[in-house]
């Protein structure tokens, strides 16, 4: 069976009111989701299965919010494209964690 994969590059990672990263990277990646700053250390990583993330309302667009480990974090996707679909990656990432047996909310 094929693992589902998914990555995305230039993340802002925030823990609320805390600003973890502006360049990070979301990794989903043989059943784990990792969340990883811009040098590759790792901030949080969790089984898929023990994810949850959402799209809030009151986020803008390619933001979600995901829980590892009892945390919430706020991550941001497509800051950098400016293009009409910014709301690409994070619809990719809610869809890789819905397939790969995470809940979303």
């Amino acid at each position: 069976m094929q693992e589902t994969e998914f990555s995305a590059t230039g993340v802002r990672i925030e823990r609320w009111a805390r600003s973890l990263t502006r360049a990070g990277q979301v990794v989903v990646k043989d059943g784990r989701v990792a969340l990883l700053t811009s040098y590759g250390r790792e901030i949080d990583s969790a089984p898929v299965r023990t994810v949850s993330a959402g799209r809030p309302w009151f986020a803008g667009a390619g933001a979600t919010v995901a829980r590892l480990n009892g945390t919430r974090y706020r991550l941001t996707m497509g800051q950098r494209g400016h293009g009409p679909d910014r709301t690409g990656p994070a619809r990719r990432f809610l869809e890789t964690l819905r397939s790969a047996g995470g809940r979303t909310v």
